[in-house]
């Protein structure tokens, strides 16, 4: 299981470095077809949509590496048993709240699909594709956050905590 985890992970973050590899080809495709006096239809539109693709995509395995940033004011001065519950407290609704928006983001990416929606810009993109990126991207971070409060429940650490402590030492 932590096999198929791991690769789901890796997975998620060579996609969202994938979409920051396209709006930098994307940038420079413009960059040049500006200076030489031509245009590249649909490239902000396209650069925007890796954006959020990148974005969301790398929530989960941000995550897991300890990248996101967390206001550990409370959590730090707590130890033992309290600290624990409260980190279990927080993932439990850290995975609620993004099982919640997960759900919805894929219900609405299936109306698009079924509906036919189509983007406004210049090209006529199927907006289901972008929001599936996406959606995808928040189904790996209730995945990633459903590992982390398994582990908690176990009596293990936070793979963010793990992270924190390498960086550390």
């Amino acid at each position: 299981m932590r096999t198929a985890l791991s690769i789901l992970y890796r997975t998620a973050e060579i996609l969202g470095a994938v979409a920051l590899a396209a709006i930098a080809v994307l940038i420079i495709t413009q960059v040049v077809s500006r200076l030489a006096g031509r245009m590249v239809p649909g490239a902000d539109e396209l650069a925007g949509y890796c954006m959020a693709a990148s974005f969301f995509l790398m929530l989960g395995p941000a995550l897991r590496r300890g990248a996101h940033i967390r206001v550990g004011v409370l959590v730090e001065r707590l130890h033992g048993a309290p600290r624990r519950a409260f980190e279990l407290a927080c993932l439990a609704f850290g995975t609620a709240l993004s099982a919640y928006f997960a759900w919805y983001w894929m219900r609405m990416t299936y109306d698009s699909y079924d509906f036919g929606d189509i983007s406004q810009g210049v090209l006529p993109i199927p907006l289901w594709i972008p929001q599936a990126l996406m959606a995808a991207g928040l189904v790996v971070l209730v995945i990633a956050l459903l590992d982390d409060l398994v582990a908690v429940l176990r009596g293990g650490q936070a793979s963010y905590q793990h992270a924190a402590m390498q960086s550390e030492g």
